[in-house]
């Protein structure tokens, strides 16, 4: 077991496909921070899949280690952008660029262990995983006053993100059990465990990382 290392993704990632032509939402319609797991249409391997709790635990660490110094150095995530923001209408592209990649990290984490991948996460590569959203033009895209309140504003999707959240872990646990019998993750538990983390990632986007002022929806839909 190790921890991969591919190409980067500053060289291009890879688009984002709609999980079905006739579920895939219109630019108009679409939100800014889009969101999208592969689907396993294969036997997953049902060794690591019974011992995830224990082969997580290394790719766990460094995601803790990393996400623990984003947080912890300046503010980088929230309060560094926020300032920047609000004072200087001015979102600095490295810390952009940061905010993107630790996000699109702890998600692979988060679907490996969530079984909805038997690939061990890459620190750099998207695999299954695919998170994108554009570079804001700060003085042109986004309120400069917007960024105060934005945590506020999003306290009712706190509230259902909640609830949210137990449901995913029951589905998780019935997916484990599935996997072990045959081999295979429920469809549609899946596609539950993908909206769930396509809303959170859309509240992270608003509320944390300040990338976009679209609000997001109360929608399990893409």
């Amino acid at each position: 077991m190790s921890i991969s290392d591919g190409p980067g993704e500053g060289s291009g990632a890879p688009g984002i496909p709609p999980s079905s032509p006739a579920a895939a939402p219109t630019p108009e319609t679409q939100h800014p921070v889009r969101y999208a797991v592969d689907y396993p249409d294969r036997p997953l391997n049902r060794l690591t899949t019974g011992l995830r709790i224990f082969t997580a635990i290394p790719i766990l660490i460094v995601a803790a280690t990393v996400g623990g110094a984003g947080y912890m150095a300046g503010g980088v995530l929230f309060l560094a952008p926020l300032l920047m923001i609000v004072f200087r209408q001015k979102y600095p592209r490295w810390w952009f660029d940061w905010n993107r990649e630790l996000l699109r990290f702890q998600n692979r984490v988060g679907v490996y262990v969530a079984l909805m991948d038997d690939r061990y996460p890459s620190t750099d590569e998207q695999h299954a995983v695919h998170l994108d959203f554009e570079y804001p033009d700060a003085a042109r895209d986004l309120n400069r006053w917007l960024p105060l309140i934005k945590w506020l504003l999003a306290i009712p999707h706190y509230i259902v993100l909640l609830f949210l959240y137990v449901g995913a872990i029951i589905a998780i646990v019935v997916a484990w059990f599935a996997i072990l019998l045959t081999g295979r993750y429920p469809r549609g538990l899946f596609d539950c465990l993908v909206n769930v983390g396509r809303w959170h990632n859309r509240v992270v986007g608003y509320a944390l990382l300040l990338v976009t002022d679209t609000y997001p929806p109360f929608s399990l839909a893409p």
